[in-house]
């Protein structure tokens, strides 16, 4: 059974839109404390009435909701679920990309953000384990099992995950490296 401590979820029907706005609330909330249309427009350098509209349907897909007595947007536990979902599989793109397949580091940005609902949790699953069996120089890993005893070199410590469940838990953010900065794919022209 895949992610046998904690089920996740695959998202089909999540748009490349939308997961932007669920990591938007999620920044924001984590950063200032809350996230309006207002904020979330700003972030994502989008029409609040294009803020809206987007909104309404994460809200008919229980990932978010509103605040009770404000115009406070909040993710539910489904929505934490997803973002945490996405930002593992973004992290583990970037660095595979970037480390393991020699991009530029704005390649494995862009196509990273690119991938990252895209994949499901059977993939990011096998795709973790494959990760860490290539990168960990553990003692307990035998070098037989890299192919041709080779070495790969990340700077993500995947050692110190036990499995895709823990991993996942620690996704919290989206940091400098993972964002690109001011990196933004759906802004409108």
């Amino acid at each position: 059974m895949i992610f046998q401590e904690k089920k996740w979820h695959d998202s089909d029907d999540l748009s490349h839109s939308m997961v932007h706005y669920l990591l938007a609330i999620h920044k924001l909330k984590d950063t200032r404390g809350f996230a309006r249309v207002t904020d979330i427009a700003r972030e994502l350098k989008l029409t609040k009435g294009s803020v809206s509209t987007a909104l309404n349907n994460l809200k008919k897909k229980n990932l978010i909701k509103e605040e009770d007595d404000c115009k406070f947007l909040l993710l539910t536990e489904k929505g934490h679920e997803e973002v945490h979902r996405i930002l593992s599989s973004r992290t583990l793109l970037f660095y595979f990309l970037r480390d393991f397949v020699g991009v530029s580091e704005e390649t494995a940005l862009k196509d990273s953000c690119s991938m990252e609902h895209l994949m499901s949790s059977e993939t990011s699953e096998k795709f973790f384990e494959f990760m860490k069996d290539l990168a960990c120089t553990c003692e307990k890993m035998e070098a037989s099992s890299n192919p041709l005893n080779y070495k790969f070199r990340t700077t993500l410590d995947l050692c110190h995950y036990p499995s895709i469940s823990q991993f996942l838990e620690k996704q919290v953010g989206d940091g400098p490296m993972i964002t690109g900065g001011d990196f933004h794919p759906h802004a409108e022209k």
